[in-house]
């Protein structure tokens, strides 16, 4: 994948696109540059939506989740518009309720977008898991599994 401005932003809100994440978007697949940690990872899924990069949001997608079917249609007039990253309590919470793992991980954001000129906004929590990735020889990898959309 070539590398489009590296002077504006990152679309995830980093300083740019090739000191944030650019990096994960080109070496996903021989594993020279892998998200360290679950917010990372969410952040460059959403960056690789933004610039329709289905490869890279189809193979950080946990096998046990990965949808079959196309996620990213080309002809959509879709126009993502910025990411926030939320830290609430309640998200704090549920990991002091779990059993301490350090490979598990949620990540909570609201991604805004706009769809034939009309605004939205996805609100999730995210979960996500680190696990030896086969195709790396083992080297452990975070991967998106699945997320719940909270009503407030």
């Amino acid at each position: 994948m070539s590398k489009t401005k590296t002077t504006a932003g990152c679309p995830c809100g980093g300083p740019s696109l090739a000191a944030c994440c650019g990096p994960y978007l080109d070496g996903y697949r021989d594993g020279t540059a892998l998200p360290p940690t679950a917010e990372a990872l969410m952040r460059s899924r959403y960056t690789a939506y933004t610039l329709k990069n289905e490869p890279y949001l189809l193979a950080t997608w946990h096998p046990s989740t990965r949808p079959t079917e196309r996620i990213i249609d080309p002809d959509e007039s879709l126009q993502w518009l910025g990411l926030e990253v939320k830290s609430t309590l309640r998200l704090r919470q549920r990991k002091v309720d779990q059993a301490a793992d350090a490979d598990q991980d949620y990540v909570e954001f609201v991604a805004r977008f706009r769809v034939g000129g009309k605004g939205q906004r996805l609100h999730e929590v995210s979960r996500f898991l680190r696990e030896p990735d086969p195709s790396l020889g083992g080297t452990p990898r975070w991967f998106y599994v699945d997320g719940d959309f909270p009503t407030k």
